[in-house]
Formats: structure tokens, sequence, C-alpha cells
């Protein structure tokens, strides 16, 4: 799905198997490397769970790709580091899920989309 960019690598942190588990009241870093094949001013991501083909909007506390390790504007042809934070509550259900994360130029159109399988453990 990530139309108007490539991904490098992506990294999730800790997580050394899959699915990730994700312990409630733990924050998880993730690392996405990718060029850019547009200009885009801006950039904003979008995390979701995937539970049963639905997807629940899943709250970050910095959704700005430019105040998340881009340098923007994005120049197109250029790889960027993209890095955030994955809160996990502690109210979170003990659930497995896919985590899905996009993050959109101006035009909403992907420059990454990725998913992983986790397991949010207690």
């Amino acid at each position: 799905g990530s139309k108007d960019g490539s991904i490098q690598e992506v990294n999730v942190s800790p997580c050394p198997t899959q699915p990730c588990l994700l312990h409630k009241g733990t924050s998880y870093s993730i690392n996405v490397t990718f060029a850019s094949k547009i200009e885009s001013q801006g950039s904003k991501a979008r995390v979701y769970g995937e539970m049963l083909h639905v997807d629940i909007p899943f709250p970050i506390p910095e959704p700005d790709g430019c105040k998340s390790g881009i340098q923007c504007p994005i120049q197109k042809g250029r790889s960027y580091s993209y890095l955030n934070k994955l809160p996990v509550k502690s109210e979170y259900p003990s659930i497995k899920l896919i985590v899905k994360w996009e993050l959109v130029d101006d035009q909403d159109q992907m420059l990454f989309c990725w998913k992983i399988p986790v397991q949010i453990t207690s």
C-alpha cells in the first residue's frame, strides 16, 4: 500500500520474535527507513489495531511525521528515518491483533504502510 514511498527497513524494539509481545504500560520504539517517490510539505501518521478485519484507531502521542525524525519538506528520491513510540496503555485488553502503521503525505497518499502481528499482555 506504499504508493508514494518505498520501505527499506522497519524496526520495532524491543520485539525479538513475532508476534511482538507488547506489555501494558510500556512504550515501544518504531524506526522506519523509507525512500520518498514524491515531494510533500508534511506527513502524518495514522495507527490502527486491526481486529476481525476492522481498523480501530490507535492514538499515538505525535502524529506529525515532521516532528518524528523526518526533515520536511520531503523531497523526491531521498531516504528518511521515521522515529516514533507506540505506547501500550494498561487499560488495553490482552488480545492478539495486527498493528497497522501508515504515514500519509499532503495528498493523503501513503508514503508507507506496514503491519505487524502483536500480542498485548500484562
